[in-house]
């Protein structure tokens, strides 16, 4: 039975702001071995804008976040936080810009070992060492209010589902006041509902705190739902970019498929 979803006519407008971008890449290249990944990729995000990267499985939208955390080093190009590029930059440096970035990893990655609550006080506990035990309890209380997760304090990664370790993930993404936010495949496993809550939640959260969020997804519905502006990846290039509306004017016949089959 088809389910019918309600598509918001109108997500969170971006606050303007006469500064640079928040995220810029530019002519951004990555190989590995002898395949290439991306191949001269262009994008920015503004504060309070969310991007969705679209794309097939093995396109590069997961590298691509990666490139943007440090956590992989382009062959050339640029990635600029806020000006500064951080292609070649000191780890310590490095390691200062990352405190303004939040990453939602596919699968939450959380450590099986630690509490809810533990998981999401694991970065104040490294990064905001000026706070106090009951600060800090505070704090992880109402991240995890923020997430709908506030009952859940003292349970075990086991002991919940999948959509909830995304929740926890995200509180945990949070902690340290990102300006930026990252994510990869957020919906990915979860049913339609609970994708739906999960979609509601984001933009709930990009509405109160206007961070700049790059969200990586194979959701369309998703996508058209959380992000002011769609980009596809094929080949290494950015194929289309811009509103849903923008890219059904395409006369490209791969993106065509690609929002058919979608």
């Amino acid at each position: 039975m088809a389910i019918a979803y309600d598509i918001p006519t109108e997500q969170p407008k971006p606050e303007q702001d006469a500064n640079a971008s928040v995220v810029a890449v530019e002519d951004l290249h990555k190989s590995f071995g002898s395949r290439k990944v991306l191949d001269g990729i262009s994008l920015s995000v503004n504060r309070g804008e969310t991007l969705a990267v679209l794309g097939r499985s093995g396109t590069g939208k997961s590298v691509l976040l990666r490139l943007i955390i440090g956590l992989e080093t382009p062959d050339s190009g640029s990635v600029r936080i806020h000006g500064q590029d951080i292609v070649g930059l000191a780890l310590d440096r490095l390691g200062e810009i990352r405190k303004k970035m939040g990453f939602l990893f596919q699968h939450a990655a959380l450590y099986d070992s630690l509490t809810v609550a533990e998981n999401v006080a694991f970065p104040l506990t490294h990064h905001r060492k000026n706070l106090s035990k009951s600060e800090r309890e505070d704090c992880v209380k109402q991240l995890l209010t923020e997430v709908g997760m506030e009952n859940d304090l003292g349970k075990m990664p086991s002991d919940i589902s999948g959509g909830m370790q995304k929740r926890v993930g995200l509180a945990r993404a949070l902690a340290l006041e990102p300006e930026i936010l990252l994510l990869d495949e957020p919906t990915a496993g979860l049913d339609p509902i609970s994708s739906g809550d999960f979609d509601q939640l984001i933009l709930k959260l990009q509405r109160e705190r206007q961070m700049a969020s790059i969200v990586v997804t194979h959701d369309l519905h998703s996508a058209r739902t959380i992000a002011n502006r769609l980009a596809l990846l094929d080949g290494g290039h950015v194929l289309a970019e811009g509103k849903y509306e923008d890219l059904q004017q395409s006369d490209i016949p791969f993106v065509n498929e690609f929002l058919k089959q979608q």
